[in-house]
């Protein structure tokens, strides 16, 4: 039995076609199945296995039917398997691509030149660079209309598109790269696993100073409307990332913490504010209120040798003073 189709050809094929067949179906997000669930590797080991297992069959019974055979059939059937591997039609593929004339036909096109016995040849130019030539002068005519007829977008305005487009692909990686976050960029978190990790952390880092329920011991009271270095998850994120006042304050976190850790940690801190902890440590700093945080009615109350109420009111008229 005659087969056109090489073992080395068709093993590849087929294992190739099997494993675009498993990436298809099965549903491993942005990586790759093989990697995404490793058993998928051993299935296609197993599956190439088989396949090389096949072959050696079909070679053997092969082998085992050309013995059978008499001495003029297998002249035959050799001579036949000698044909099938010349690869017929790839190799006149080639000439006609090549264009160039057997030896035996040289005298048809050899010209009269003649330098110390070198002859030479009118060979024409060979079909593959024709063609190409072809398309491009075809790609040419089409740029040339597209753009100097019809005006389509300049080279300027490509460029900023792609400058546009790559700008939109930065935002969307800081978006998901979440160790990209610096003090300009971090926002509260309020996701319960993030919040949860921010207590893992502060359970770990901070309580040694701060006390579990930040209470404040050698460090400060981080439940009151008191704060050393300024409030707020940008203020708080810097002051874990830089580390506090020179000389007498926490050190530097950034060392130790990554930045979507340090972001954890001070959305956790802010969850504690008002919490009012036994035997609380007493304010220290400066009251901070958030400057982006909606003016209405906010009392507070200064604790100093004298208590002071701050009211800050708005600007909504009174109904009965218009009266």
């Amino acid at each position: 039995m005659r087969n056109s189709t090489p073992w080395w050809i068709r093993v590849p094929l087929l294992f190739f076609t099997i494993f675009a067949l498993m990436e298809y179906f099965i549903d491993s997000g942005e990586k790759p199945a093989f990697i995404e669930y490793p058993m998928t590797g051993y299935f296609l080991l197993l599956i190439l296995l088989l396949l090389i297992a096949i072959e050696l069959i079909l070679k053997s019974i092969e082998q085992v039917m050309f013995q059978t055979l008499s001495k003029e059939a297998q002249e035959r059937y050799l001579n036949a398997s000698e044909e099938g591997r010349g690869w017929v039609w790839g190799k006149r593929m080639y000439q006609k691509l090549l264009g160039s004339k057997p030896v035996e036909e040289e005298s048809e096109i050899i010209l009269d030149h003649n330098y110390d016995g070198i002859r030479e040849l009118d060979n024409k130019l060979p079909p593959w660079w024709v063609y190409l030539f072809y398309v491009t002068i075809i790609f040419g005519v089409v740029y040339l209309a597209r753009f100097h007829v019809f005006g389509d977008y300049t080279q300027d305005e490509e460029f900023e598109m792609e400058i546009a487009e790559a700008r939109l692909a930065i935002e969307e990686y800081k978006k998901n790269a979440k160790d990209l976050v610096d003090v300009n960029t971090v926002t509260l978190l309020t996701e319960a696993a993030d919040l949860q990790a921010g207590e893992n952390l502060f359970v770990t880092n901070c309580a040694v100073c701060h006390k579990v329920d930040g209470g404040g011991g050698i460090g400060p009271n981080l439940t009151d409307d008191y704060w050393i270095l300024g409030g707020g998850i940008r203020n708080v994120f810097n002051t874990i990332s830089e580390g506090g006042r020179a000389g007498k304050g926490m050190v530097a976190w950034k060392t130790n913490l990554k930045p979507a850790e340090m972001a954890q940690v001070a959305s956790y801190v802010l969850t504690l504010h008002g919490t009012n902890p036994v035997d609380a440590k007493d304010p220290e700093g400066e009251i901070w209120m958030d400057p982006n945080a909606p003016v209405d009615s906010v009392s507070v109350e200064i604790r100093d040798s004298t208590a002071v109420e701050i009211i800050m009111e708005t600007d909504t008229p009174d109904p009965l003073q218009e009266e």
